[in-house]
């Protein structure tokens, strides 16, 4: 996220009102199409304020007309803006020159780690367990040893059967496979009955062990 907005201050942002009755559809839809807004604050239930890129600024006009919103541009930020009001001046070629060295610097870091398939492990303690093991956000991805990170946590966990760690750029994908739970072992020695779960008529009877306390023909029931 801080690597997005980074970059929308480097080609540039808008920051925009947004009216109507259908607030919540226009931000669904923004989401559904990988449109970034942040710094969202409401202004009761028809008023939005909220930062786009003007990339997706204009992906956004088409979104307003389908949800019946206005939308208005506030202000205007980022480097191409600043650079067009005081192009003449070194000071801001100089800042340009810093935050490109920024961008590259702010490549060899992990900035976001995404945790998939745990359907029933909290993400909260597989991201303590990666955090412990070295694997943790703003670390340099040179110094992150993701063997041993793994082979640590399947040491540890005996719920988890897999896991694999993938660093894509600023990003740490670490996909999860549950283990299979253990079966409850029935001790054949122990006494128990066998009930029905449903109602029916017994048409066959095969008994090994114990005692038949029903016969073929009998209508047995689920109490």
């Amino acid at each position: 996220m801080f690597f997005k907005i980074l970059l929308y201050y480097i080609f540039g942002y808008v920051n925009i009102s947004v009216e109507g009755y259908f607030i919540e559809r226009f931000i669904n839809i923004c989401i559904s199409k990988n449109i970034l807004l942040w710094n969202m604050k409401r202004k009761k239930s028809s008023f939005l304020y909220t930062n786009i890129g003007m990339k997706d600024f204009r992906k956004m006009k088409e979104i307003a007309k389908i949800t019946k919103c206005r939308v208005k541009i506030q202000r205007k930020r980022g480097l191409p803006f600043l650079l067009n009001k005081y192009k003449k001046r070194k000071i801001f070629a100089i800042s340009l020159a810093v935050i490109l060295l920024l961008i590259f610097g702010t490549s060899n870091f992990v900035w976001n780690i995404e945790i998939v398939g745990n359907n029933t492990i909290e993400t909260s303690e597989i991201m303590k367990d990666l955090n412990e093991n070295g694997l943790k956000t703003g670390m340099i991805k040179q110094k992150i040893n993701t063997k041993e990170v793994i082979n640590n946590i399947r040491l540890k966990r005996n719920d988890i059967a897999w896991i694999g760690v993938n660093i894509k750029g600023t990003n740490a994908i670490v996909s999860i496979v549950e283990a299979d739970k253990k079966p409850e072992i029935i001790d054949e020695k122990e006494y128990c009955n066998i009930v029905t779960r449903k109602d029916g008529i017994i048409t066959k009877i095969n008994v090994q062990n114990g005692t038949a306390l029903v016969k073929e023909g009998d209508i047995v029931k689920n109490r």
